[in-house]
């Protein structure tokens, strides 16, 4: 499936309606060795849908090793979100495209090697000007290559070259803290070569794709940007007659509906196994259908063909009240905003109805007729990417299983005390290591709600803060008799002098209102004071969606800071010399790393 844009016109439209608006700003800049200009308004597009404002700065033509190497850059020393980088073959080597047939084998590395050399050049130069993300476009293989069909049957044809290459480039971004490889073959192969680029363009204006190419380009990177700003989907709500499976089940019985190896089934089974590799990386499933209760789950328990398992489903709403209505008590059972939700419906009139009711919640519409193309609709939104995939993305499922079942005790108990005593929670705060890194990161990309700061961090930020001795970061790790939560909890202290910033405070909305927050808190003072610092710094930034924990330092014993209050922005000082707030009782063990 394409990525949808309106027209230009009515994407300037939106634009300019939007420019009084104060979303946040996305800095992005671009080298290149080709016009990227036409990408422009689609980068500014879909800013504007993730609530972002981008703001771009192209260097200048073919410039891309006096801007990174040669101290014509300034420019790149500024604060930057991200950087793209076209090094577009063509206008690279002549050898490898226009004159591949006239080479020899040792030619051919030859070229390959200066390549990569000059490739690793300009990302140590970049890296010596600025910390951006960097998002390097990988090399096109040719549509025709240069040896025609004995190119294939070469280990040194043109695009086995080529290929080469493209892993030469990713080993080296591999190698490089915050750099990821965009994999523009891959837009080409979706789009289709012939309407992916533009030869009159290219002859013309030295810009070689079309404008279904570019639409195409700019989605493609704009993926890592809203992952890395923390806009990531959560959680994948669907309907079930004729999404899950074909046919109503209400009137035509288990042994009726369409699901199997076989069409008309196929389509929806094969749609139930791409739902499946999204739960084992991390996404949180939960149904959103009118019918009868007991007819969808005896699908789930007795179809021979079902993919899908109750045990894979977080949260149910199966009913005949409106599904806006629905959508509104899921996000509430799983503690998350609306706009962490995808809803999936073969209905247009639902579908209607949330955008209208609930205009946060991501809708995807796919009609019965529709149906074999599941998976690419699915697929081709990428609203559950991620820049990584930790072991707790992989159990996600099975914790909120053991929610489930920690939510039935706490229903039975009398009071909250006894239920958080029966829970048997043990904390475990760890300084975070190089196995911890991935998720820890992950953590300041997505968490929203109990986030003092929302600071978002990449694996590169996060090494950097456990390496500098002026900072330390910690993370937490909740057991209890139900199983291990894994880690929910960051916080990242930063030294200066005899004073302690929380630079991160944050918790997973799982786990929230049992007192870990106190807990993990009260353990970091405890470490502070241990270390001898005299004072605490604690900060809180205003979002959009982090109100709840703007009282929490106060409550925590903090004293606000009058003189550095502003509207988006509070600081609490904590002096060691003062009495800990006493951890509360119910907890089986609090495990910290010794001062």
């Amino acid at each position: 499936m394409h990525p949808q844009f309106p027209s230009l016109t009515n994407i300037q439209k939106e634009l300019l309606e939007a420019s009084k608006s104060d979303q946040p700003p996305l800095r992005l800049a671009v080298l290149r060795n080709i016009v990227t200009e036409p990408i422009e308004p689609y980068l500014n597009y879909l800013a504007h849908q993730a609530n972002l404002q981008a703001a771009i700065r192209f260097g200048e033509y073919d410039q891309m090793m006096q801007e990174t190497t040669g101290g014509a850059a300034s420019w790149l020393q500024n604060e930057w979100d991200g950087l793209l980088v076209f090094l577009h073959l063509e206008t690279a080597t002549t050898l490898l495209t226009r004159s591949f047939a006239a080479l020899n084998d040792s030619g051919i590395q030859d070229e390959i090697e200066r390549l990569s050399l000059l490739i690793q050049t300009m990302l140590q130069g970049i890296r010596k000007l600025t910390g951006a993300m960097v998002l390097w476009q990988g090399f096109e293989t040719p549509v025709y290559p240069a040896l025609g069909i004995w190119d294939s049957q070469q280990k040194t044809g043109q695009a086995q070259a080529i290929q080469e290459l493209n892993q030469q480039l990713q080993q080296i971004l591999r190698t490089t803290s915050s750099a990821y490889y965009v994999d523009l073959p891959s837009c080409a192969l979706r789009l289709g070569a012939l309407q992916f680029y533009d030869q009159r363009s290219w002859h013309l204006n030295r810009s070689p794709y079309s404008r279904a190419g570019w639409q195409h380009i700019a989605y493609e990177n704009f993926k890592y940007l809203r992952s890395v700003q923390g806009k990531a989907k959560k959680c994948l709500v669907l309907d079930c007659d004729n999404t899950l499976w074909g046919g109503i089940v209400g009137e035509e019985g288990i042994s009726g509906i369409h699901l199997g190896n076989a069409y008309p089934g196929s389509p929806y089974r094969e749609f139930q196994q791409a739902i499946l590799d999204l739960y084992h990386r991390g996404v949180i499933l939960a149904l959103c259908s009118k019918n009868n209760t007991d007819d969808v789950w005896e699908v789930f328990h007795r179809h021979p063909d079902m993919v899908l398992r109750e045990e894979h489903i977080a949260a149910s709403r199966i009913n005949w009240q409106d599904k806006a209505q629905n959508l509104r008590e899921i996000a509430g059972e799983l503690n998350i905003g609306l706009d962490s939700l995808v809803f999936v419906d073969d209905n247009q009139f639902e579908i209607e109805l949330v955008q209208h009711e609930l205009p946060e919640v991501t809708t995807v519409h796919i009609p019965t007729n529709e149906a074999i193309h599941a998976c690419q609709h699915l697929a081709s939104g990428a609203w559950f990417d991620t820049l990584t995939l930790s072991q707790e993305d992989r159990q996600r499922g099975a914790m909120y299983q053991a929610e489930h079942h920690r939510q039935t005790l706490k229903t039975q108990s009398s009071d909250l005390e006894s239920y958080y005593r029966s829970l048997e929670m043990v904390v475990d705060i760890q300084m975070v290591d190089e196995l911890t890194v991935p998720r820890v990161a992950q953590q300041t990309q997505k968490t929203n709600q109990f986030n003092l700061t929302t600071r978002r961090y990449e694996e590169s930020d996060i090494l950097q803060f456990i390496e500098n001795p002026n900072s330390d970061a910690f993370c937490l790790r909740l057991h209890d008799r139900f199983g291990d939560s894994g880690i929910v909890g960051t916080a990242i202290l930063r030294y200066q002098a005899d004073q302690v910033y929380v630079d991160t405070f944050l918790l997973s909305c799982r786990v929230l209102g049992r007192g870990v927050e106190s807990a993990f808190l009260n353990s970091l003072l405890k470490f502070s004071h241990a270390q001898g610092y005299r004072e605490v710094i604690g900060e809180y930034l205003k979002t959009p969606k982090n109100a709840q924990v703007e009282p929490f330092y106060a409550k925590e014993g903090f004293v606000e800071i009058e003189t550095e209050r502003t509207d988006e922005r509070r600081l609490f000082l904590w002096n060691t010399s003062q009495p800990l707030q006493q951890i509360l009782s119910y907890f089986v063990k609090i495990i910290f790393p010794s001062a």
